[in-house]
């Protein structure tokens, strides 16, 4: 069976007949074959790496999306401005999946030809794991940096304040490696904790830090409830409903980085920024500003990058660690140890998630014997 209870109540679910069911969930609400694929498998490759924030417990989310129109399916992203190293792309609301990709490919391409170039992605669907598009460029041998944000998502309260006014607005970079190496992935939330952890904690799922929520008293807790408010039953939690914000990870320093991802992700892309005092409630979409470096370019024309990267990681990892058998990890290497893990255990999963999941599937006209059939899978 390829899900299984264990003890602590957690359901244990292997990552390919769960990607089989949420792809069929997608394909059934009308995306294409290629695009519901891609959907299950960045959903489920975010929890393989221990990002669950960003996996399949936002299968709910995104059927919502599709069903409301906030999110488009079967899009191709649009070249809005181009020159050779720069282009504006508009992702016309479609599955960050598959917008994301595309402009990723764009940044890519050019870079490989000119050394650098510079993406602005506007108005995509929910682009999952943002480490999932630094690895894409490591894989095609380039550095990159993302800066995100996400218009319409007020989620976040700015250090010394209480109400809502950022998002959560991520910051990842990606540094290639050898062909036999991992590329070294540095992929975070400028808030204390993505929503996506706030919503797993709320289904019963690992507890969120005791600082990471600011209640509309003031008051400081680790309790997510805050964030979404009263949920109706048969509704899925939504945190734009709660009276509570998210707080910056790093006091003024996380806010201040928070501030940089509005003004590069959202005004720079002409994306728009999380809100304004005109305009507080604006529709949902991510913005992501990227920018793709090669190596060869600055010279190295041959391995002295990577080894140079080599050697420091080898220097940094020399540093006493500061528990007895511990270990000092650099950006990456704990998603790696992860996902190890959980190509053998399964994805670990909350009772309530992991029902969301089927309900989810059951009502887009999957039936409980192929679900389950597909859980009895030959895999």
């Amino acid at each position: 069976m390829a899900a299984v209870k264990k003890e602590d109540g957690s359901i244990y679910v292997q990552v390919e007949p769960l990607k089989s069911i949420v792809a069929q969930t997608f394909n059934l609400r009308g995306c294409s074959q290629k695009e519901s694929s891609r959907i299950a498998m960045r959903l489920s490759g975010a929890n393989l790496r221990g990002h669950d924030s960003h996996g399949v417990i936002r299968v709910p989310r995104y059927a919502d999306y599709l069903k409301e129109g906030i999110q488009v399916a079967n899009i191709t992203a649009e070249i809005k401005t181009e020159t050779d190293i720069l282009a504006v792309i508009d992702g016309k609301f479609g599955f960050g999946q598959t917008v994301g990709e595309q402009a990723v490919d764009i940044g890519i391409k050019k870079a490989k030809a000119n050394g650098i170039s510079i993406i602005g992605l506007q108005n995509a669907g929910h682009l999952g794991r943002i480490g999932d598009w630094a690895e894409r460029a490591a894989a095609a041998g380039l550095i990159s940096i993302h800066m995100v944000n996400v218009r319409g998502s007020l989620i976040v309260a700015p250090f010394g304040g209480i109400d809502r006014r950022m998002s959560t607005s991520p910051f990842c970079a990606g540094i290639p490696m050898d062909n036999d190496e991992d590329p070294i992935i540095l992929d975070m939330a400028t808030s204390v904790v993505a929503e996506g952890k706030a919503l797993v904690a709320l289904k019963g799922g690992k507890p969120l830090p005791e600082d990471a929520i600011i209640t509309e008293t003031g008051e400081i807790t680790g309790d997510p409830k805050p964030l979404y408010g009263e949920t109706k039953q048969g509704e899925f939690p939504n945190p734009s409903n709660g009276p509570g914000a998210i707080r910056a990870f790093g006091n003024h320093k996380g806010s201040g980085l928070n501030f940089l991802m509005e003004m590069m992700a959202g005004a720079l892309t002409g994306s728009g920024c999380a809100g304004t005092l005109s305009e507080p409630k604006r529709r949902f979409c991510n913005g992501m500003f990227s920018m793709y470096f090669s190596p060869d370019a600055f010279g190295h024309s041959d391995d002295s990058f990577i080894s140079e990267v080599r050697a420091y990681v080898e220097f940094l990892k020399s540093s006493r660690p500061t528990e007895p058998g511990g270990e000092v990890l650099i950006p990456g290497e704990k998603e790696k140890k992860v996902m190890a893990e959980r190509l053998q255990s399964g994805l670990p999963l909350a009772p309530e998630a992991w029902e969301d999941i089927l309900s989810t599937a059951r009502n887009s006209g999957i039936s409980q014997s192929n679900i389950d059939a597909m859980l009895n899978g030959p895999y």
